[in-house]
């Protein structure tokens, strides 16, 4: 084959790569890249593309939907109404008016999530060492350092990739610096909040709830963070809406065409080394790397 277009269970590894003398690109119809080796591929002049803006705003919607359902326990609600319980007292929330929210990460995701959470009249502060502080400004965001955002967030909302440098950054250090009344929400990548740490910081009442989209390990049908009644979970479905699935297949097969005559990539995430492609010998066959 000479192009082999992916969701997110199939795997494209250096073994797969070696298999396939005559690939010349590999897209991803969604954001991550955890199931492609992109330097394997690069090393074999292969080159990579996702489609980066696919789902933003369905995981943004949905990141929204958890701090919604967050501060006001709508699925232990719902679940106790339909045992024949009719409990208003034990499910008193929050509003978000006033509070202060902390978002980690601010690109694509991130920055929706801050704009739509912004009218509901909360204090928006964010860290992200790469953010533009104009783009910031622009959206009523504050630029803080991660200290100043672990202590004053009352609610957290996760918008990083799952890199060396972000695996366990919310972890047993980070939540011994929050307050008591602190919401999390990770709707980004398994493994940047440790959830053996969210489990004791839950359980202990250092922190007042979470909700998860994703896990370190998926599918994820068995954890002790389920046991916990300040808990909300769902199965990673933040990308989980026709419209985004629609956008992420039409934007990868675009990205293919390009690469197959030769043409410049805008999605690209590797620029390799390789030969110029067949019918287009004048074409430049790198493409950009996909900018941030």
């Amino acid at each position: 084959a000479d192009a082999v277009l992916v969701r997110s269970a199939t795997r494209i590894d250096a073994e797969a790569l070696a298999a396939a003398p005559r690939l010349r690109v590999v897209a991803r119809a969604g954001v991550g890249l955890d199931n492609v080796d992109v330097p394997a591929a690069t090393a074999a002049g292969v080159l990579v593309a996702n489609a980066p803006a696919s789902n933003v705003v369905s995981a943004a919607e949905h990141a929204v939907a958890l701090l919604l359902a967050l501060a006001r326990h709508v699925p232990q609600a719902d679940a106790a109404l339909r045992d024949g319980r009719w409990a208003r007292s034990a499910f008193t929330g929050v509003e978000l008016a006033g509070k202060t929210l902390g978002v980690l990460g601010l690109g694509r995701i991130g920055s929706l999530v801050a704009r739509r959470l912004a009218a509901f009249d909360m204090e928006v502060i964010a860290h992200d060492p790469y953010a533009d502080a104009e783009h910031a400004h622009a959206l009523g965001v504050r630029l803080t350092g991660l200290d100043e955002l672990l202590a004053r967030a009352q609610f957290l909302t996760v918008h990083l990739p799952l890199t060396g440098g972000t695996a366990g950054l919310i972890g047993a250090d980070a939540l011994r610096r929050v307050r008591g009344d602190l919401r999390i929400v990770n709707a980004a990548r398994g493994g940047i909040v440790d959830e053996r740490a969210l489990y004791a910081a839950l359980a202990e009442g250092r922190i007042a709830g979470a909700a998860l989209d994703v896990y370190a390990h998926e599918p994820c049908t068995d954890s002790p963070l389920f046991t916990l009644d300040n808990v909300i979970v769902t199965p990673h479905l933040g990308a989980s809406t026709p419209e985004a699935q629609e956008r992420a297949g039409t934007q990868a097969a675009e990205s293919v065409l390009l690469a197959l005559t030769g043409m410049p990539v805008p999605d690209a995430v590797n620029a390799p080394l390789a030969s110029p492609a067949p019918n287009a010998a004048d074409a430049e066959r790198e493409a950009p790397v996909h900018a941030r």
